[in-house]
Protein backbone atom coordinates (compact mmCIF):
# COMPACT_ATOMS: atom_id res chain seq x y z
CA UNK A 1 0.00 0.00 0.00
CA UNK A 2 2.90 2.17 1.28
CA UNK A 3 4.47 1.61 -1.75
CA UNK A 4 1.78 2.26 -4.19
CA UNK A 5 1.08 5.37 -2.92
CA UNK A 6 5.12 6.65 -3.28
CA UNK A 7 5.08 4.74 -7.01
CA UNK A 8 2.07 6.79 -7.99
CA UNK A 9 3.40 9.80 -6.13
CA UNK A 10 6.44 9.87 -8.20
CA UNK A 11 4.55 9.17 -11.36
CA UNK A 12 2.84 11.33 -11.25
CA UNK A 13 4.96 14.47 -9.47
CA UNK A 14 5.10 16.87 -12.33
CA UNK A 15 1.44 17.19 -12.28
CA UNK A 16 1.24 17.19 -8.85
CA UNK A 17 3.89 19.45 -8.64
CA UNK A 18 1.55 22.26 -11.12
CA UNK A 19 -1.32 21.81 -8.51
CA UNK A 20 0.73 22.41 -5.58
CA UNK A 21 2.16 25.66 -7.24
CA UNK A 22 -1.62 26.81 -8.16
CA UNK A 23 -2.93 26.23 -4.32
CA UNK A 24 -0.10 27.56 -3.04
CA UNK A 25 -0.63 30.79 -5.40
CA UNK A 26 -4.20 30.57 -4.29
CA UNK A 27 -4.00 30.50 -0.79
CA UNK A 28 -0.14 32.15 0.26
CA UNK A 29 1.09 35.85 0.09
CA UNK A 30 -2.46 37.31 -1.62
CA UNK A 31 -1.08 41.20 -1.19
CA UNK A 32 1.15 40.37 -4.36
CA UNK A 33 -0.65 40.92 -8.06
CA UNK A 34 -2.30 37.71 -8.71
CA UNK A 35 0.12 37.76 -12.20
CA UNK A 36 3.32 38.05 -10.46
CA UNK A 37 2.05 35.34 -7.46
CA UNK A 38 0.94 32.35 -9.69
CA UNK A 39 4.63 33.13 -11.72
CA UNK A 40 6.53 32.57 -9.13
CA UNK A 41 4.42 29.93 -7.63
CA UNK A 42 5.04 28.20 -11.07
CA UNK A 43 8.68 28.89 -11.37
CA UNK A 44 8.71 27.73 -7.78
CA UNK A 45 7.72 24.25 -8.17
CA UNK A 46 5.92 23.39 -11.45
CA UNK A 47 9.68 24.34 -13.34
CA UNK A 48 11.99 24.61 -10.62
CA UNK A 49 10.94 21.08 -8.22
CA UNK A 50 10.29 19.59 -11.58
CA UNK A 51 13.08 20.50 -13.67
CA UNK A 52 15.28 19.31 -10.68
CA UNK A 53 13.87 15.99 -10.41
CA UNK A 54 13.57 15.22 -13.94
CA UNK A 55 17.08 16.54 -14.61
CA UNK A 56 18.19 14.32 -11.62
CA UNK A 57 16.40 11.44 -12.85
CA UNK A 58 17.92 11.59 -16.44
CA UNK A 59 21.20 11.78 -14.85
CA UNK A 60 21.36 9.50 -12.46
CA UNK A 61 18.55 6.93 -13.81
CA UNK A 62 19.03 7.14 -17.45
CA UNK A 63 17.49 3.41 -18.63
CA UNK A 64 14.60 3.71 -16.82
CA UNK A 65 13.57 7.43 -17.88
CA UNK A 66 14.97 6.34 -21.74
CA UNK A 67 12.62 3.44 -21.25
CA UNK A 68 9.20 5.37 -20.16
CA UNK A 69 10.10 7.98 -23.04
CA UNK A 70 10.36 5.38 -25.45
CA UNK A 71 14.00 5.82 -26.47
CA UNK A 72 17.10 4.01 -26.39
CA UNK A 73 19.47 4.93 -23.57
CA UNK A 74 22.06 7.79 -25.39
CA UNK A 75 24.81 9.79 -23.82
CA UNK A 76 22.75 13.27 -24.92
CA UNK A 77 20.22 11.81 -22.08
CA UNK A 78 23.11 13.32 -19.44
CA UNK A 79 23.01 16.37 -21.17
CA UNK A 80 19.08 16.63 -21.03
CA UNK A 81 19.52 15.68 -17.58
CA UNK A 82 22.34 18.67 -16.52
CA UNK A 83 20.23 21.22 -18.85
CA UNK A 84 17.03 20.18 -16.59
CA UNK A 85 18.72 20.68 -13.55
CA UNK A 86 20.49 24.03 -14.69
CA UNK A 87 16.69 25.03 -15.53
CA UNK A 88 15.53 23.46 -11.92
CA UNK A 89 18.28 25.47 -10.18
CA UNK A 90 17.25 29.14 -11.85
CA UNK A 91 13.63 28.41 -11.49
CA UNK A 92 13.86 28.11 -7.70
CA UNK A 93 15.81 31.02 -7.00
CA UNK A 94 13.52 33.59 -9.54
CA UNK A 95 10.81 32.61 -6.57
CA UNK A 96 12.94 35.26 -4.38
CA UNK A 97 14.30 37.11 -7.52
CA UNK A 98 12.93 40.39 -9.55
CA UNK A 99 10.14 40.42 -12.08
CA UNK A 100 13.42 40.61 -14.93
CA UNK A 101 15.02 38.09 -13.34
CA UNK A 102 11.65 35.84 -13.05
CA UNK A 103 11.30 37.16 -16.95
CA UNK A 104 14.68 35.62 -17.94
CA UNK A 105 13.87 32.03 -16.64
CA UNK A 106 10.29 31.83 -17.44
CA UNK A 107 11.04 32.73 -20.90
CA UNK A 108 14.30 30.22 -21.12
CA UNK A 109 11.54 27.85 -19.34
CA UNK A 110 9.35 28.96 -22.61
CA UNK A 111 12.30 27.89 -25.21
CA UNK A 112 13.10 24.88 -23.47
CA UNK A 113 9.52 23.47 -23.04
CA UNK A 114 7.99 24.65 -26.35
CA UNK A 115 11.34 23.04 -28.13
CA UNK A 116 11.10 19.66 -25.71
CA UNK A 117 6.98 19.94 -27.12
CA UNK A 118 8.19 19.45 -30.71
CA UNK A 119 10.86 16.86 -30.13
CA UNK A 120 7.86 14.79 -28.38
CA UNK A 121 5.49 15.03 -31.26
CA UNK A 122 8.03 14.48 -33.70
CA UNK A 123 9.12 11.04 -31.77
CA UNK A 124 5.49 10.36 -31.88
CA UNK A 125 4.53 10.54 -35.25
CA UNK A 126 8.24 9.71 -37.22
CA UNK A 127 8.97 6.79 -34.76
CA UNK A 128 5.88 5.44 -33.84
CA UNK A 129 6.53 6.40 -30.21
CA UNK A 130 3.44 6.94 -28.16
CA UNK A 131 4.49 5.74 -24.76
CA UNK A 132 2.64 7.91 -21.87
CA UNK A 133 5.91 10.06 -21.02
CA UNK A 134 6.51 10.77 -24.69
CA UNK A 135 3.10 11.19 -26.13
CA UNK A 136 0.46 11.76 -23.44
CA UNK A 137 -0.01 13.71 -19.93
CA UNK A 138 3.02 14.71 -19.33
CA UNK A 139 3.65 16.28 -23.11
CA UNK A 140 -0.05 17.72 -22.38
CA UNK A 141 1.24 18.94 -19.09
CA UNK A 142 4.56 20.76 -20.56
CA UNK A 143 2.45 22.44 -23.49
CA UNK A 144 0.42 23.93 -20.29
CA UNK A 145 3.08 25.37 -18.67
CA UNK A 146 4.15 26.93 -22.22
CA UNK A 147 0.92 28.82 -22.57
CA UNK A 148 0.50 29.44 -18.66
CA UNK A 149 4.37 31.08 -18.86
CA UNK A 150 3.67 33.06 -21.61
CA UNK A 151 0.09 34.03 -20.27
CA UNK A 152 1.82 35.11 -16.24
CA UNK A 153 4.30 36.97 -17.83
CA UNK A 154 2.99 38.80 -20.43
CA UNK A 155 -0.15 39.63 -17.13
CA UNK A 156 2.80 40.96 -14.87
CA UNK A 157 4.65 43.31 -17.36
CA UNK A 158 1.70 45.27 -17.82
CA UNK A 159 0.43 44.86 -14.30
CA UNK A 160 4.01 46.68 -13.83
CA UNK A 161 4.94 49.51 -16.20
CA UNK A 162 6.68 51.31 -13.03
CA UNK A 163 9.03 48.24 -12.25
CA UNK A 164 9.53 47.70 -15.87
CA UNK A 165 10.83 51.34 -16.29
CA UNK A 166 12.58 51.06 -12.56
CA UNK A 167 14.53 47.93 -13.25
CA UNK A 168 15.46 49.28 -16.99
CA UNK A 169 16.46 52.23 -15.89
CA UNK A 170 18.79 50.45 -12.92
CA UNK A 171 20.68 47.79 -16.06
CA UNK A 172 21.71 51.45 -17.69
CA UNK A 173 22.70 53.13 -14.45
Amino acid sequence: MIADTIRITLANLPALLCIAAVVCATLINRDQHWSRRYLSWILLLAVGVDGLWAGLFHVFFPAIASAQIGWQQSPFEFEVGVADIALGTIAVLAFWRSLSFQSAVALYAIIFYAGVSVGHFVQAFQNNDYAADNFGPLLALTIARVIALSILLWAAWKQSPSERFREGYRARA
